[in-house]
């Protein structure tokens, strides 16, 4: 419905600006303050991460966005950690050397602070056996027993030997050892026949001694053929003593860790393999040179302490700032040796999701998704709830190094993602995995509605924040300063910011001022200061606008009456700074065949919202002046100066008086300017920036002086969003400036031009002196016209407007 009151009525100083009594505050300064319990203004957001941490089943992780600087990342890790305090702790974890498959190291998940004890132990077991061991194996007794050992496969050789000697004598033949082998020689009387005495023999005895050398010779190669046995055997006692002598060391050490580990079956496996390997294997403890502990070969013997939580209190809390996939899900390192790359289980690194498994992981959604394979591996792990260490080359098939396979550990870990409603809603909608992952949504408002109890909320908010940061306590006046700048930073004076990020700088800025200027407290005058120097460092674009209008490069009117011409207000956005800039708005018109051309569409200086308001301002045309005729009029409206684009549609009631201005050639108060938007009923919109709008203008008329005349028409439910400079507020007080609201265009044009709207009477007609009458009257005049020109008749055009 429009607004049937036609007069609209100036604000008052105390409609401008809500203002915070010091006097209502009951404290002297913040450290009479109770600290904050909980959280203040985000009732919504609470009941979500409870949910989400309560619930304990797959795919209850959450996403907790909200406007940056709403707190989320305080607010969120808070919860978190009060919430962790309460739960258990979560296992230690571990990777071992699998002596099965080496390259696919096994996983101990072990009771809180067992991993630590477990790793101290083994290595403690390799020291002590680096040490024992080749003692050991150089006592006296080990060494008799191994001289046995020799001496018994020296014996069997010397027995052989023995015997064919024998054998040979008792054939009359000698055997000597040359480093040719043996030599069999004729002998008599124990002597060597020489070779001339051997001749003299009769041939029956040479060819037996031939014969008897022949067959001697066959039983020394069946002898040598038993040497590589006899060499076996020898080696297998010796081993078989090595092994003997090194269990006999080494079960004594292992069967003390297995007593007190006795209640985790997986360590006693281990250590089972452990002394199995040990026997096996014990040369690498009895050679000096690979008796180092940081040798491979020892290596195996060690843990790999992945998680530690033998210090940790309750379920742990990570948040992590740089999630790569390597810091995510871990990574396995490698050492380079003789230009070779190679690695072991004691390299595996672990990531994020280790560290927070059994507790909660904080993530930045942005870093998740602006880092490749991470959204990818962080879904695939909570879908399989299995954490596998996977580096980003093998991910993406562009490495051939041999890596390991470490085994996977088990995930049970809260995820929060933290980002921005849009990035929340995006993968909402692109990901079809999200809803199944994420299935609470923590969303965090940014304004919280003012009354006495949360005043009193947000006053111990500050207070809290002013202890936390060690500032110096702010005065009840101080306190006061920082709600009103609250209400203005919401942009409502029925709202206040919950932007903590601002606030904090704010408090922390103001502590400085206080500080400098050697007082104990901080008082409203510091916040003053702080707030003035922010926007000092902050305004340079302003004052170079500013510069412009003043020195007449901008062309803008704050006095005399224009025809067509109207200032409109628009607000400019830099980071958490805005500021208002008026611009010139200016309308033609003539006959056409009912189309509004917005210039700043046609030149595609124009989106699509600020398109849409000046489109539905045809509409209203239409259908308030020319019901039953054609509408025939052909009308351009643009922005003067403006050389960027322009959106949203809070200039289309500029807009619209300025081309009703042009159709009724009834000039318009450049005093005056405006801002709002408008239906196709003539109703005027709420829009945003509604300060910065104001005090655009009231800069530039300041600038020019003021001269009582100039105001801003702003609608009318905008008014509980004034949170004006005090300059302006006083400014307004003395009447040397003005700010009206309006419901309808028909006030605004009123307050514009001096001349009554208009309303239809009981003919249906606007009387002729309204603005509205002789809109309507140039309307049909447009149509006459159209129509005598669509007949051929060209005479001249009646009934203009005065």
């Amino acid at each position: 419905m429009v607004d049937t009151e036609q007069t609209a009525v100036e604000l008052t100083p105390n409609e401008l600006c809500w203002r915070c009594d010091p006097s209502t505050l009951a404290f002297d300064t913040t450290d009479d303050v109770p600290e904050l319990d909980g959280f203040i203004g985000q009732p919504r957001a609470v009941a979500a991460l409870e949910l989400g941490t309560d619930i304990e089943r797959p795919g209850y992780n959450l996403f907790a966005f909200g406007p940056p600087g709403a707190g989320r990342h305080f607010l969120v890790e808070r919860h978190l950690r009060q919430w962790a305090a309460h739960r258990p702790v979560p296992q230690d974890a571990c990777y071992v050397h699998n002596f099965e498959q080496p390259h696919r190291p096994r996983l101990l998940e072990l009771p809180a602070g067992q991993g630590c004890r477990l790793q101290q132990d083994m290595e403690k077991l390799v020291e002590e056996l680096g040490n024992i061991l080749p003692a050991t194996f150089e006592s006296e007794e080990h060494q008799a027993r191994r001289k046995a050992v020799d001496e018994e496969f020296e014996a069997r050789q010397e027995q052989a030997w023995k015997k064919l000697t024998e054998e040979a004598r008792s054939k009359g033949l000698s055997v000597t050892h040359t480093p040719m082998g043996l030599v069999f020689a004729p002998m008599k009387e124990d002597k060597v026949l020489s070779p001339d005495e051997y001749r003299e023999l009769p041939a029956e005895d040479r060819q037996r001694l031939e014969s008897e050398v022949d067959r001697l010779r066959g039983e020394v190669e069946e002898i040598v053929g038993h040497f590589p046995r006899w060499a076996r055997e020898h080696r297998h006692k010796l081993q078989e003593l090595e092994r003997e002598t090194v269990l006999r060391t080494l079960q004594p050490l292992v069967d003390e860790l297995q007593e007190r580990y006795r209640e985790l079956e997986a360590v006693v496996t281990h250590l089972d393999r452990v002394e199995q390997d040990i026997v096996e294997h014990a040369r690498i403890f009895l050679d000096p040179g690979e008796g180092d502990s940081d040798t491979p070969g020892v290596n195996r013997y060690k843990v790999n302490l992945l998680v530690d939580h033998g210090s940790t209190e309750g379920a742990p809390v990570v948040y992590e700032d740089n999630p790569t996939l390597a810091n995510l899900v871990g990574r396995v390192e490698h050492l380079s040796r003789m230009g070779t790359l190679v690695t072991d289980f004691t390299l595996i690194k672990p990531g994020a999701l280790h560290r927070a498994n059994g507790g909660y992981l904080m993530l930045d959604a942005d870093r998740v998704l602006r880092q490749p394979q991470v959204w990818t591996a962080l879904k695939r792990a909570l879908r399989s709830e299995q954490i596998r260490i996977e580096s980003l080359a093998e991910a993406l098939s562009l490495s051939s190094t041999v890596s390991l396979e470490p085994e996977p550990l088990p995930l049970h870990t809260k995820v929060v993602l933290i980002g921005e409603p849009m990035l929340y809603y995006l993968l909402s909608i692109y990901d079809p995995e999200m809803a199944s992952l994420f299935k609470v949504a923590a969303d965090f408002g940014d304004r919280l509605d003012r009354d006495t109890d949360s005043e009193e909320l947000y006053v111990r908010l500050v207070a809290s924040m002013v202890r936390r940061e060690g500032l110096l306590p702010f005065t009840r006046d101080g306190v006061a300063r920082v709600l009103e700048h609250s209400a203005r930073a919401a942009g409502d004076s029925r709202k206040l910011s919950l932007l903590a990020g601002p606030l904090l700088d704010l408090l922390r800025e103001s502590d400085h001022f206080s500080r400098s200027a050697g007082r104990t407290t901080v008082a409203a005058e510091d916040v003053q200061r702080a707030i003035d120097t922010w926007i000092y460092r902050s305004d340079r674009l302003r004052e170079q606008v500013q510069e412009s209008i003043r020195r007449g490069l901008v062309l803008l009117d704050t006095a005399g009456e224009a025809v067509g011409q109207v200032n409109g207000l628009s607000v400019i956005q830099l980071d958490r700074f805005a500021f208002g800039r008026p611009t010139r708005i200016t309308a033609r018109v003539r006959m056409g065949e009912g189309e509004v051309v917005d210039i700043e569409r046609e030149v595609e200086l124009g989106g699509p919202l600020h398109s849409k308001g000046v489109m539905i301002l045809s509409g209203f045309l239409g259908q308030r002046y020319a019901p039953g005729l054609p509408l025939s009029l052909s009308a351009s409206l643009v922005f003067e100066q403006s050389y960027g684009g322009v959106e949203g549609d809070s200039a289309s009631l500029a807009e619209l008086c300025a081309l009703l201005s042009a159709l009724a050639e009834t000039p318009v108060r450049q005093s005056l300017a405006m801002t709002g938007s408008v239906n196709q009923h003539g109703a005027v919109q709420p829009i945003g920036g509604v300060n910065e709008k104001i005090e655009g203008f009231f800069d530039v008329c300041q600038e020019r002086g003021l001269s009582g005349e100039q105001g801003v028409l702003i609608p009318r439910s905008n008014v509980e969003h004034l949170m004006l400079r005090r300059d302006v507020v006083e400014a307004v007080a003395e009447g040397r400036f003005h700010i009206y609201p309006v419901a309808t265009v028909d006030q605004a044009l009123e307050l514009l031009t001096g001349l009554p709207a208009g309303e239809r009477g009981d003919d249906g007609l606007y009387p002729e002196d309204s603005v509205n009458g002789r809109v309507e009257r140039k309307v049909a005049a447009f149509a006459s016209q159209r129509m005598a020109f669509q007949q051929g008749k060209m005479e001249p055009l009646e009934g203009r407007a005065p």
